[in-house]
């Protein structure tokens, strides 16, 4: 069979979505949501163009974004995101290729571009993921593959796992992919919220707030926000919250038009904050959200208190918006309290996804 001729560019990124030279960049947009469509059966987590040119514009991590063209039809992309705040030596790389050009190199030919794109902005480890839909996981069941730490696992023999294993990569850990309808039923809600307040005893009070926090709290929340980030383990270099780095991140989150819906949970007895959980709503499309981190300090759980504020958020975010029919969230399989209580709540799980690993080698100082 003779070799498809493929051409790899980067991707010129427009001032809008309706400028003359925006024609690639929509192409590139288009090949994502195929791609969403053909893994998940929907394109609920497919970006829009005016939504992924707002995520362009991020103070904290540099987008560049290489396209796999036959003659003038692209036909694959790489996002590369390298970190700007911390992580300095990571690149996380969202590798696309349309069904019909799979298995023909085109991905092996994009892959490696990007590599040496990261490798050039001394960028050494290096991040990819690959999406398995729960039928899968059936299908592949006897034939498993676990990762190198945490619970679960991908099926061996998917395209997705022989594609990343070829090309040098390692399996890091597992993420668990859940969805719930909303709204939530009414009678679940005033049973879930009977079962939380019965625990907690009256000892806590509930707090929100849409898209800013309250200065009272500022100082409060990013402990939360360090205390969710700390799982990573004692090497990892992320970002560290303090108020002022809080607020920059709510500004960067306004500027691009989405919508944060939170709901945090104060003791009484000695007015401090001990959990928070955190919605997120896109700004072209509403009616896709996501659940971004719940967090309650260890001294406080076995109160039901994750129970109570992810309750009342996704109470709070059909109050605010009403046109929201789906949430998903991402967590690992071990943590088990947390998807307890997503079972509670309706989520149902959607599928897996993988976290591949690769160190490239250090260019060094001579790098140009």
């Amino acid at each position: 069979m003779m070799a498809i001729e493929v051409r790899i560019e980067r991707l010129w990124i427009p001032d809008s979505v309706d400028a003359a030279d925006a024609a690639d960049f929509l192409a590139a947009v288009e090949v994502g949501r195929k791609v969403r469509m053909d893994t998940w059966g929907s394109d609920d987590l497919a970006y829009t163009p005016l939504e992924k040119l707002l995520e362009l514009d991020d103070p904290y991590e540099r987008q560049v974004i290489l396209v796999a063209k036959i003659g003038d039809e692209i036909v694959g992309t790489v996002d590369i995101a390298l970190p700007l705040a911390d992580n300095l030596d990571l690149a996380e790389f969202t590798l696309d290729i349309l069904p019909e050009y799979q298995r023909q190199g085109v991905g092996r030919q994009l892959l490696e571009a990007a590599e040496h794109f990261a490798r050039e902005e001394g960028r050494t480890m290096i991040l990819v993921d690959t999406n398995h839909p729960g039928a899968s996981l059936h299908e592949f069941a006897p034939e498993q593959l676990v990762p190198g730490s945490g619970q679960g696992y991908v099926p061996l023999g998917s395209r997705e796992v022989d594609f990343a294993q070829r090309t040098g990569y390692t399996l890091q850990h597992i993420e668990q992919f859940s969805s719930c309808t909303l709204p939530l039923d009414s009678k679940l809600v005033a049973e879930l919220e009977a079962e939380a307040q019965e625990a907690n005893n009256g000892r806590y009070r509930l707090h929100h707030w849409t898209d800013r926090c309250p200065e009272r709290w500022l100082e409060a929340v990013a402990a939360l926000e360090n205390q969710a980030g700390g799982d990573a383990g004692p090497d990892d270099d992320s970002m560290v919250f303090d108020a002022r780095i809080l607020r920059e991140a709510e500004e960067v989150t306004i500027a691009q038009g989405r919508r944060t819906v939170v709901t945090a949970v104060e003791h009484i007895a000695t007015e401090t904050l001990v959990g928070l959980t955190t919605i997120s709503v896109l700004a072209q499309r509403q009616d896709v959200v996501f659940q971004d981190d719940t967090v309650v300090l260890q001294a406080h759980r076995g109160n039901k208190l994750g129970l109570l504020i992810k309750v009342a958020n996704m109470e709070r975010l059909t109050e605010q918006f009403p046109d929201a029919r789906v949430i998903y969230t991402w967590n690992a399989p071990e943590n088990r309290y947390l998807l307890t209580v997503n079972r509670q709540l309706g989520f149902t799980t959607a599928g897996v996804t993988g976290i591949w690993q690769k160190e490239l080698p250090d260019l060094g100082p001579s790098r140009s």
